[in-house]
């Protein structure tokens, strides 16, 4: 009986967290195509001429894969990791034609905080990625993508205790659009990316 009830079970859970993502989703489509500050990023990011992108945490993740497509089309994005790539390097040499990208969802994360708001004090262009229009770096940002997708706010808790706000489904959809309109009219962007697919096949980087 146990063994029965149990796939049974599980069954029906996961019936219900597809249905959360479902509306998720859903939300998140209608957002985005009412929202005109995708496009207004997008163009900001395709006219600078250094990109940096920073998150901490969860948020990290989210920098990290909008770093890896945007530098598959666009020259000059660099993740600032903490690490190879500190707050202090870059802020050292902040010019007015540089962006930084900042993912930043709640919690909000002091270290992305204290990096971004130095680098728009220093002359730079501020884009910021966030789930709230009181999130900490909307007041300083050029450019603010505020994700609007609750769907049920139990059900987001639940789903996504490290970041309940922000639905990874819709993230990684803002992600994907934000990377192809910034390099939709990028100078040189398909020659970059027929470059990278050639040199990819040359040095037999895939199976």
């Amino acid at each position: 009986m146990s063994e029965v009830a149990r796939p049974r079970a599980s069954t029906q859970l996961k019936h219900r967290l597809l249905e959360a993502h479902r509306a998720e989703l859903a939300a998140g489509l209608a957002w985005a195509s009412s929202d005109p500050s995708l496009e207004a990023a997008a163009a900001l990011v395709t006219g600078s001429r250094r990109r940096f992108v920073i998150g901490a945490a969860t948020s990290f993740t989210y920098a990290s894969l909008l770093a890896a497509k945007l530098s598959a089309a666009l020259a000059k994005v660099t993740l600032v990791d903490g690490t190879i790539v500190r707050p202090l390097d870059l802020l050292s040499d902040v010019r007015d034609s540089d962006v930084m990208i900042a993912v930043s969802f709640s919690p909000y994360r002091r270290y992305t905080v204290e990096a971004a708001v130095p680098f728009v004090r220093a002359g730079g262009a501020l884009v910021v990625i966030t789930d709230a229009p009181d999130a900490p770096l909307v007041a300083h940002a050029t450019e603010a993508v505020v994700i609007d997708a609750p769907g049920d706010r139990s059900d987001s808790a639940r789903l996504h205790p490290e970041s309940p706000l922000a639905p990874p489904v819709v993230v990684a959809m803002v992600i994907d659009v934000l990377t192809a309109l910034s390099s939709a009219s990028a100078k040189g962007a398909q020659r970059r990316i027929a470059d990278r697919e050639r040199l990819a096949q040359e040095l037999h980087l895939y199976l």
